[in-house]
């Protein structure tokens, strides 16, 4: 025990689950951003919006995130030299792997998102879009006022999933040099590889901690606020 809790301290774990947090909490917000954005394009009544919707949810989903974070890390940000943060900072390689990290975390979970919310539109009974138009309210209005808050009253429970989903992962950002849990775990290994097993309980716990009270949440609210049909 005295091995591993100098481990956790030379390797900075609780930064590390920190930065997990941090990965997890912003690109959650970037993906909702976005897929609900696909989310409206896919049900517009707009043929060319639509396309847009459902090409961007076949595409994404099913390219592997591995590449996606890869694109951005590479191709945008080395490649094409677009940079999200200050060229003459200290941090600036750091901060542009985070950021590019997030950007491609929230990248690829919006089209999940999407999904989610689409599913949510379907449990809206037609009625309701019908009472809309009937009171004189456009597509955008009754899209935003009438159908998008009961269909995410709808969809928690799979965005709980997705969320999931995110914070797990949130590990594939290692790759790109992003110092979250996963990363910190790969060199505690390498250089303590006789705790082994200590470090992946380890790990695995911090993910549990993680994971296991945002699924509990997430059902419960999707019962609180599950509409009665």
């Amino acid at each position: 025990m005295g091995e591993l809790a100098d481990l956790i301290t030379r390797y900075h774990v609780l930064l590390a689950f920190w930065m997990t947090v941090r990965l997890t909490t912003i690109s959650a917000l970037g993906a909702l951003i976005i897929g609900t954005i696909v989310a409206v394009c896919r049900v517009s009544p707009v043929g060319v919006l639509r396309w847009f919707g459902a090409a961007y949810v076949n595409v994404i989903r099913n390219t592997p995130l591995t590449l996606i974070v890869f694109f951005f890390a590479f191709g945008v940000l080395n490649t094409l030299s677009i940079s999200l943060a200050d060229p003459h900072s200290p941090t600036s390689i750091a901060d542009n792997n985070f950021r590019w990290g997030v950007v491609a975390l929230s990248v690829y979970h919006a089209s999940f998102v999407a999904e989610s919310l689409r599913s949510g539109v379907n449990t809206v009974p037609l009625g309701q879009a019908e009472a809309a138009r009937a009171i004189g309210l456009s597509f955008v209005p009754s899209l935003t006022e009438v159908i998008l808050p009961q269909a995410f009253r709808g969809a928690i429970a799979p965005l709980g999933n997705t969320l999931v989903a995110l914070t797990k992962n949130s590990t594939v950002v290692s790759t790109i040099g992003v110092a979250e849990i996963a990363y910190q775990m790969k060199n505690m290994i390498e250089f303590s590889p006789h705790l082994l097993y200590a470090i992946f309980l380890l790990v695995a716990i911090c993910f549990v901690v993680l994971t296991l009270p945002v699924g509990a949440f997430f059902t419960y609210l999707s019962r609180r606020v599950a509409v009665q049909r």
